[in-house]
Order: C-alpha cells, then structure tokens, then sequence
C-alpha cells in the first residue's frame, strides 16, 4: 500500500527570509492526519534568503538530520561543532539532554535550499553529539546508497534510531530497488525531479508512506531525479 503525502497539500509558513514546506505538523501547523510516521515526526523543505538564518535555539531529545540540495548551510552548536553543510552532505545532530544550535545560509548572495529531518531517538537522554559526511554524486547515481543508519555501516552517518535512510539520483528510465521486511515500512521524500514509485507516479516534493508492499521499485522519470528513502519499523 502507498498513500502519497502531495507537495501541494503541504503545511506552508513564510517568514520573507523562509520559505518552508512541512510534510508532517510542524510549529503552528497542525493537520491530526499526518502528525508523523512511524519514528519520523518532520520533513521540512526550507529555502532560506541570503544571510539570513535561525538564530541559537534549544533542541531536546531528537534525531535532527539536514541534507542541502542547493548552497551552504553554516552550523554551529553549544558543544563546539562549528561547519558548513552543501550539496552531498548529510549531517545527523543528536539533541539528547539539550542541544542549542544555530543554522545560517552560508552565502550572502545565493540562497540555500535543504531538508531538515526530525526523527524519534530509541532512548531519551543521550549525549548530544554531532556528524557529518560526505556522499559524492556517483555514489548515488543509479542506486540506492545508505547514507544513515543505527550501526553506520557502510560508511554512513549514525542514527539512533532503527532506521536505514539511502539516497538516490536517478536519470530519465533507470531504476533500482528496495526489499521491505516484514514488520518494517517505508517513507520516500522526493527532492526534485520525478519518479515512478511501484505504480504512483510522484514528484518535487511529494511524499509516500509505504506499507505491505514486498518490494519498493523507483525508476526516474526525469534526469534530475532525487528521492531520500527511509526504512524503518512499523
């Protein structure tokens, strides 16, 4: 079963400096149907102004993951991590006892545009902690390419969580492919282009929660096709 979460039907908040999508209910939008799914509680798609940015605020308890599609995001946070998050990147900051953070857009002429992930730690009270790594465009063309994960296998960053996020570009026809387990579900993000979801077409922005399907086929349907996959228990 694949219910698509439009782009469309999306909470909107503009600031002038933010223009912000929430796919879940997120600060003064609340929609009881779609408060989260499964472990995930936010995918926010924001595109922030020139200079302009989040100023220090507290975060608790919380798996934050941020993955930029277009310019630079500088971070810096009370336990010392100071960074600039661009295309390919993919930071995890674990807010645990108590996190305070700030996010800028790195550039005073472009903007930057990514998606900020919110998901349910496994324990409350953990360390905060901080990671970033690198995932070059090659490693996700054409294939689904773990980028998060409970045990950072593979190369990817930790989640301390029960989830196994993959990214993937895809041209125009390719495809690749996804096995679900029994008693795990699945949410697709698309973050540009268009793709073919088993038999729903979706595209820029749209959202699929996916349950008792076996398999999880994505083939592109542009040549910028680019989609985050999350695996995670039911």
């Amino acid at each position: 079963m694949i219910t698509i979460r439009s782009a469309q039907d999306r909470g909107v908040a503009n600031f002038g400096w933010l223009d912000s999508r929430h796919t879940f209910s997120f600060g003064k939008y609340y929609d009881p149907k779609h408060v989260g799914f499964a472990d995930l509680r936010v995918i926010n798609e924001d595109k922030v102004t020139p200079g302009q940015g989040f100023g220090t605020h507290e975060h608790r308890d919380m798996e934050i993951i941020s993955y930029v599609l277009e310019g630079a995001l500088s971070h810096k946070d009370s336990i010392g991590t100071g960074s600039v998050i661009r295309p390919g990147d993919v930071q995890r900051m674990s807010a645990g006892t108590g996190i305070q953070h700030s996010e800028f857009n790195a550039s005073s002429t472009e903007p930057v545009h990514f998606l900020q992930i919110w998901i349910l730690p496994e324990q409350k009270g953990i360390q905060p902690s901080y990671e970033q790594k690198t995932f070059d465009e090659i490693e996700k063309r054409g294939t689904l390419r773990l980028v998060g994960s409970r045990d950072g296998r593979d190369g990817s960053i930790t989640i301390h969580q029960d989830v196994s996020l993959y990214a993937t570009t895809l041209q125009e026809g390719e495809t690749v492919s996804h096995p679900l387990a029994e008693g795990r579900v699945a949410w697709l993000q698309v973050a540009r282009g268009a793709m073919q979801v088993n038999d729903q077409t979706l595209t820029a922005g749209d959202g699929a929660a996916i349950a008792q399907e076996a398999q999880i086929r994505l083939q592109g349907l542009s040549n910028d096709a680019e989609a985050l996959l999350f695996d995670m228990p039911a």
